[in-house]
């Protein structure tokens, strides 16, 4: 396997660089290793951006001016990071705009051999972007506008880094594997529905409750996608299966509904959906799991399934989309993977930034926000940060005048205009940072 490339992100101390790196990395922190027997460990973070890996090496702040021994050795830390980086990123800070060490770092960097990015970090607003300008005056080429905290930019910035690494960066490999977990209550006919998709008997089938305890995967493939289908046990409430043996298939269950894509709630047509239902639809959504809704045994009610719909809509914020189907007979089976490729297909979709922001506009204008004392909310920038399940940051005037149920129809009209129903939305609200504060 090809060694993966390496990323120094050096600049003067408090611009911002781990905050930075972390934001890249998605906040995860995830160290690959940390080389001992220094005074400031250097530390290496794994990234991946469209497919392509490298490594970031978060260094210590360098300021050329200070002479202290603490200072010297954080200096040397750094120069080492640099000599065996195959780019650098140099972190400024736009709120403080060009300073003398950041021309003093620049004038080291310009006869760098590796290509040197310039990040200006604290780009908070979008009217920010103008304090970038001024840092083409470091002479390496055009700097990118970013803010580490809020995630504005940093897909910009990503894009340039891969560019500029080229071909050092091997492609990862990406596991696109769609993992579906068949979910509900006991004895609603789970195991009966992945026999039925599966075509056999690979799962114990019995009509005494709870007979499955593990969490069963079989890898099947579906119009040409490879699928891993995980056979669950039935969730009850903690309070039934404390200190019993299904407490720790209870468990296990959790823990395949966390790994997967999307979850397939089965419930049983002639008992309808039950409130234990919207409950085992709650955990998955808190797990960021695309849902659906399959009723199974269809073939022995006379339940309007209209109804069923519309009582779904009302209790679930996902709105996941309702079908029916027969485990028994067969009918519907057939497409049910299917549609789980396809609803996790819409929630690793990326919403590009300008499409968003055009939305933004004309929620706002078809429905304004409630006003209060005077004040209205003002959604001012928009970006998607992370997807499956989809997240979106969103800055705005002031966050006490955020109306809980005009959050929830914007979320609505998300799902409508990108097809996400049944997919969790995670939208946060960044308060704009008023001038003079911080």
């Amino acid at each position: 396997m090809a060694a993966i490339p390496t990323v120094a992100v050096v600049g003067f101390p408090n611009v911002g660089k781990s905050t930075l790196v972390n934001r890249l990395a998605g906040g995860r922190e995830a160290v690959v290793h940390s080389e001992a027997g220094v005074t400031r460990d250097r530390k290496r973070v794994r990234c991946e951006w469209n497919g392509i890996e490298f490594d970031l090496l978060d260094t210590g702040g360098i300021d050329l001016d200070d002479a202290s021994e603490m200072a010297l050795d954080i200096q040397r830390q750094s120069r080492l990071g640099m000599e065996e980086a195959d780019a650098i990123v140099l972190v400024v800070d736009g709120k403080l705009g060009l300073r003398s060490g950041d021309t003093d770092m620049a004038r080291q960097l310009r006869p760098s051999p590796v290509p040197v990015v310039v990040a200006v970090n604290k780009s908070d607003r979008p009217d920010d972007e103008y304090q970038a300008s001024e840092f083409h005056a470091l002479g390496l080429g055009a700097p990118t506008a970013v803010s580490a905290t809020h995630g504005i930019g940093t897909g910009d910035l990503l894009d340039r880094i891969t560019a500029e690494l080229g071909d050092l960066a091997p492609r990862a490999e990406v596991d696109e594997r769609v993992r579906v977990a068949v979910i509900g209550r006991p004895n609603v006919g789970k195991s009966s529905l992945v026999n039925r998709i599966l075509g056999d008997e690979r799962v114990i089938v019995s009509d005494i409750a709870g007979t499955t305890r593990d969490a069963i995967d079989t890898d099947v493939e579906v119009d040409g996608r490879q699928i891993t289908l995980v056979d669950t046990a039935g969730l009850r409430r903690k309070s039934k299966v404390a200190g019993t043996i299904d407490h720790y298939a209870q468990l296990r269950s959790e823990r395949a509904i966390e790994r997967a894509d999307v979850a397939i709630i089965v419930c049983d047509a002639a008992e309808g959906v039950r409130s234990e239902d919207l409950k085992v639809g709650d955990t998955a959504m808190k797990a960021g799991c695309a849902t659906m809704i399959v009723m199974n045994k269809w073939d022995i009610t006379e339940t309007d399934i209209d109804d069923t719909r519309a009582r779904v809509n009302r209790k679930m914020r996902l709105r996941p989309d309702v079908v029916t189907c027969s485990a028994l007979s067969g009918r519907n089976v057939a497409g049910l993977i299917s549609r789980a490729v396809e609803l996790a297909d819409r929630a690793a979709q990326r919403i590009p930034t300008p499409a968003l922001n055009r939305f933004f506009a004309e929620v706002v204008r078809t429905t304004p926000p409630p006003s209060r004392r005077g004040r209205r909310l003002k959604l001012i920038y928009g970006a998607q940060t992370e997807v499956s399940p989809p997240r979106f940051k969103v800055q705005i005037n002031d966050k006490r005048l955020i109306a809980r149920e005009w959050a929830y129809h914007l979320e609505n009209r998300m799902r409508e205009t990108w097809g996400l129903d049944g997919v969790p939305l995670v939208i946060d609200y960044i308060p704009r940072e008023r001038r003079g504060e911080g």
